[in-house]
Formats: structure tokens, sequence, C-alpha cells
């Protein structure tokens, strides 16, 4: 069935399913890939553990960068540094974007940690 014909409670258990995926994989950072970008790779490897552990156990999620509800946005502030955190859907190949991100078997989940400024 096509995603533009799903009722409110199709939709809602969509989201809900890749919401927990996400979760999994950013408390974890296992089961998908993890990047950081030059700014944070330039930055005190303490402050980057300390941004890659904000990360795992965010919970800061509101309506403005989570509106779909799947979790697979973030900002927060460590030593004076703003950073954001995505998470992005890819095939398996990762040669494109996934067809399902509610699905693991076709799905590979890339999480990117960022400055804000890098965005």
């Amino acid at each position: 069935m096509s995603k533009a014909v799903w009722t409110p409670a199709q939709q809602a258990e969509y989201r809900a399913k890749v919401a927990k995926l996400n979760d999994a994989f950013r408390r974890s950072l296992h089961g998908g890939k993890v990047f950081i970008t030059a700014g944070v790779a330039g930055l005190q490897s303490d402050v980057q553990a300390l941004a890659l552990r904000k990360v795992a156990t965010y919970t800061d999620f509101d309506e403005g960068d989570n509106p779909w509800g799947e979790r697979d946005f973030g900002a927060f502030a460590i030593s004076g540094q703003k950073f954001f955190w995505k998470i992005d859907y890819y095939d398996q190949s990762m040669d494109k974007g996934s067809e399902d991100p509610s699905d693991p078997g076709k799905t590979t989940r890339v999480l990117t940690l960022m400055l804000a400024e890098e965005y």
C-alpha cells in the first residue's frame, strides 16, 4: 500500500517503528554508520566523547526538531559549542535512500554529528 493512502493509525505505527529503530541505533551507535564532521573531529577528544554520549542519551525532542515523531534529529550545546545530529536512511548498498526506513533489512542508518555552524 502506498504511504499516500495510509490511515492516520498506519502512519503513526510506521513512525513509531522508525523512532524505535532510530532510538536503538542512537543509544548503542551500533547497527549503522556513525560519522563526525571535520569541525567535530577538530575538537578535543574529551569534548567529542561528551558529544557522542549526549547523542546516545538525547531525550530533548520537540515539535520543531521532531515534527514526524521519528526522533532523527537533535541539537544541544557542550563547552560553548552548539551541536546537531541527524539520522539519514540509505539502502543497504548506500547508493540511494532507503525505500522503507521501518525495515532494517532494507535500511542502513547513518548518524552524523556536526557543529551547528557546519549545517
